[in-house]
């Protein structure tokens, strides 16, 4: 291995979940309030499934109350969309989450549109997606804001900086160039149509990775000393015939050249959760 810092996501995701537990029992002291986030699962989804008893453990451990709806798979759309609106209107629900992906008789973007903006803890929501592009305050989405968090671990100004995204997701890379761009980042939005990727790549102090494809992202295309921030988790075959996770950066190689660098596993993943309690506490703090 090279010089690269690793870059622990599990133990930057733990401080923040301590601020948050920290923010939400302030804010039972001083308001009486405690943040809800509601979480709703349609259908059988094993990967799902693990996910959602995973944020309501964490939201629970950090004192906020956690409200869980699991739907049968051939629950009607116009159901799930009665459902959002009664949780629109519940007073100790400040965020609200639908799990993703959704059965695929249920439009899923009617079910982010029908999600009151002030609870869209997923930050999908056009509203605030207009928001965070306009520069104005908005709920974000919890694995870009994670990866922002990581990068600033490292270097806590990032103003000037070559930024590289690569994918251009809603759930990611867009909102990634956006956070980027609110940081004083020069942004290049990089994807799959892009003309010589690796050119491109090299010129990133910070390169965020999130294509999901596995090791696309070569050691020689990363600039010596940028700080690498790798979304992907792919799982691929191992020598003892079991499975292992990778991201979608060649680890081994870029960490020989990367001045920093996020694992796989443990590095954006333990993010997500924690920047969602974030979200949730920021919505309740919101709240008038």
């Amino acid at each position: 291995m090279g010089a690269a810092r690793i870059i622990d996501g599990k133990a930057i995701a733990a401080a923040v979940r301590r601020e948050v537990a920290a923010g939400a029992a302030a804010l039972q002291r001083e308001r009486g309030l405690t943040p809800g986030l509601a979480v709703v699962l349609v259908g059988e989804n094993p990967a799902s499934q693990v996910y959602v008893r995973s944020k309501a453990k964490a939201t629970r451990e950090a004192g906020m109350l956690s409200i869980e709806h699991t739907l049968p798979a051939e629950t009607p759309e116009a159901e799930l969309l009665a459902l959002i609106a009664d949780l629109n209107r519940r007073g100790d629900v400040h965020g609200i989450l639908v799990q993703l992906p959704l059965p695929k008789h249920i439009d899923a973007g009617k079910v982010i549109e029908a999600i009151d903006p002030a609870k869209d803890v997923d930050g999908f929501h056009p509203v605030n997606v207009g928001r965070l592009a306009s520069g104005a305050k908005a709920l974000a989405p919890c694995t870009p804001t994670g990866c922002l968090i990581l990068a600033k671990s490292v270097r806590a100004e990032l103003a000037g900086l070559e930024a590289v995204v690569i994918g251009r997701s809603n759930i990611v890379g867009k909102p990634m160039a956006q956070l980027l761009l609110g940081e004083s980042c020069t942004v290049t939005v990089a994807h799959s149509r892009t003309r010589d990727l690796p050119g491109v790549v090299r010129r990133g102090d910070l390169v965020v990775a999130a294509v999901g494809r596995p090791e696309m992202v070569r050691g020689s295309w990363i600039k010596p000393g940028a700080i690498v921030i790798d979304v992907g988790i792919n799982r691929v075959p191992a020598a003892d015939g079991k499975t292992r996770l990778v991201g979608d950066v060649a680890y081994a190689e870029a960490a020989e050249v990367a001045g920093a660098i996020t694992p796989v596993p443990g590095g954006v993943g333990p993010m997500t959760i924690a920047c969602l309690l974030k979200n949730t506490l920021d919505a309740a703090k919101a709240k008038p």
